[in-house]
């Protein structure tokens, strides 16, 4: 069977990586164009782009599907699509333009999460298991029959980022069944059932730490919007990015204030605390949050 497969961040590079190394054909890879990357802002291939052009597997860029792309997809003559984060919308000539259609690897139990960002709003939820879903592609957001859905638990300190990555590795095998099951014609879709949920994209304002709620549900949403868009507190106009920090325990501290107690740092919420390991204030790199404090000459630090 031939597969075109469309992705484009590191979380596609492990389905990627299965379905080369599987008995198919990834007959082509469809990616975002180069983007700019690191401080000299260097054009730089998606990492799918990457480990296609390694594998000799010829790539077809696109922001969106155009005339010229579309020409391209069909030239490819697959009988399969696979999709995992490819960053834009497949149009519905598209959809068609496969034999068998096109399936997509999604990070929660479907119908919970449509949407961007699935991973992020499962940890910032509270919630103690996150999902990944294949399922077959429709015009309509996340919303197409269901293929094979699993559970899997999130630990009690993952950052988002750390979930993501671990649910890519166990997406990939899962991917890897479902189209074994379509290739030999015993996969059977279903409906989805329930209510959705909708797991919009995140904004930089996400990362705001909402110090007026209690300090697990604070944490709960430094984890998921950890490494991105980030964590951040104002001190004054100016972001302090909290770069790595746990559950506090039961010293007591000053609410939407940073305190230094038996030589650690806490930052206060409502009830309850964050203890702060490394922070990058603005226009700094990171360093450990102690040293940073240290600096200040201060005895508390109040933040917004």
């Amino acid at each position: 069977m031939k597969i075109i497969f469309a992705g484009t961040p590191e979380a596609a590079v492990p389905t990627l990586e299965a379905l080369i190394s599987s008995d198919f054909e990834v007959v082509a890879v469809l990616t975002r164009p180069d983007a700019p990357q690191g401080r000299k802002r260097i054009l730089t291939p998606s990492p799918v782009a990457q480990v296609a052009i390694a594998q000799g597997i010829p790539v077809i860029y696109a922001n969106r599907i155009e005339d010229e792309v579309q020409k391209a997809i069909e030239d490819s003559a697959a009988d399969l699509g696979v999709v995992v984060a490819y960053g834009a919308l497949l149009p519905q000539q598209t959809l068609d333009s496969v034999k068998l259609g096109w399936i997509n690897l999604h990070f929660s139990t479907l119908p919970h999460w449509r949407g961007a960002a699935p991973v992020q709003w499962q940890v910032i939820s509270g919630a103690s298991q996150a999902g990944s879903s294949v399922f077959q592609l429709v015009q309509e957001l996340d919303a197409g029959d269901v293929y094979d859905s699993r559970e899997w638990l999130i630990l009690p300190d993952e950052t988002a980022g750390e979930l993501l990555t671990r649910l890519s590795v166990l997406g990939a095998r899962q991917v890897l069944d479902v189209v074994r099951s379509i290739d030999t014609r015993f996969a059977e879709p279903k409906p989805q059932i329930g209510e959705s949920t909708y797991a919009r994209k995140l904004s930089l304002e996400d990362g705001h730490l909402n110090l007026s709620q209690d300090s697990e549900s604070v944490y709960n949403q430094f984890r998921g919007v950890t490494p991105e868009p980030g964590a951040f507190v104002l001190l004054g106009d100016e972001r302090l990015k909290i770069v790595e920090a746990r559950l506090g325990t039961d010293e007591e501290v000053v609410p939407s204030a940073i305190t230094s107690v038996s030589k650690k740092l806490y930052l206060g919420c409502v009830t309850g605390s964050l203890e702060l390991i490394s922070v990058q204030p603005a226009g700094k790199q990171g360093m450990s949050a102690m040293d940073w404090f240290r600096g200040l000459r201060q005895e508390v630090v109040h933040v917004s």
